[in-house]
């Protein structure tokens, strides 16, 4: 299997030094809005765009992600909440492996259970170590999988398990406070597994500003995901050139 999007996600980092990734959720979307945001983030300069949330209500993920590539030439990476998710018109999929929790569906139980399909349909998958970060309140990936976050001020319990997961051979580590956190991952904690890791950090959940994006990034995050905070704007477009702007413009 080619591995052509992380190499390129790998190629974007080399050259920018971060990259900003707006999650673009279906069930929050009609279809053909979906569409406009995604050519909206490309106008704005993103760099590739995350397609999914913990729990899809509507069933619209595949129609959604049709409209997706017809409207933009970025990156489509599909973030699951389960690997029913599995779809091939997305050009990647995150392969979540929930590694801060103990639930063995989402440490490998639901990867044997989409690895023939993904096969087939020859969607990319890109290993990635997932934790989450206690906010301070109860969010939906938490409660959805059933399994309790790092504690925020451990980040030497972080470090180990984000090593953990690079020598395993993860691809990236994915840090998350959750859809609609009260809080972002603390700056602390990043640049605590920066510092001993060598494979790219994500950084999502809580990120309500272009400055705190910017914290994320010199903190140590190659990729900064936002998005809540999109949700609320009737119009994205310019926060989301804001972000890209502002993450764009740390040199590392």
């Amino acid at each position: 299997m080619k591995f052509e999007t992380y190499q390129k996600l790998i190629g974007l980092i080399e050259e920018k030094g971060a990259l900003y990734v707006p999650l673009l959720d279906p069930d929050k979307n009609t279809v053909e809005g979906i569409g406009e945001v995604a050519a909206k983030a490309e106008e704005a300069g993103a760099d590739a765009l995350l397609v999914g949330g913990s729990i899809i209500v509507r069933n619209v993920f595949e129609d959604s992600l049709k409209q997706i590539k017809k409207s933009t030439n970025l990156p489509v990476i599909i973030f699951p909440g389960y690997f029913n998710y599995v779809c091939k018109y997305a050009d990647a999929i995150l392969y979540l492996s929930l590694v801060s929790g103990r639930n063995p569906d989402l440490l490998i139980g639901e990867h044997v259970k989409s690895a023939p399909a993904l096969n087939v349909i020859g969607l990319e998958p890109i290993s990635t170590a997932y934790m989450l970060v206690s906010s301070g309140v109860t969010t939906s990936v938490e409660f959805m999988s059933n399994t309790k976050p790092i504690p925020r001020e451990k980040p030497d319990i972080a470090i180990a398990h984000a090593l953990a997961a690079e020598f395993i051979g993860m691809k990236l580590v994915y840090l998350e406070t959750g859809s609609g956190a009260n809080q972002s991952v603390p700056d602390e904690m990043i640049k605590a597994i920066s510092s001993v890791l060598s494979i790219p950090i994500i950084c999502g959940g809580g990120i309500k500003t272009p400055d705190e994006a910017v914290s994320k990034v010199k903190s140590g995050a190659s990729i900064v995901v936002t998005g809540t905070i999109l949700e609320k704007q009737k119009d994205c477009s310019n926060l989301m050139k804001e972000f890209a702007k502002a993450i764009h413009s740390v040199k590392k």
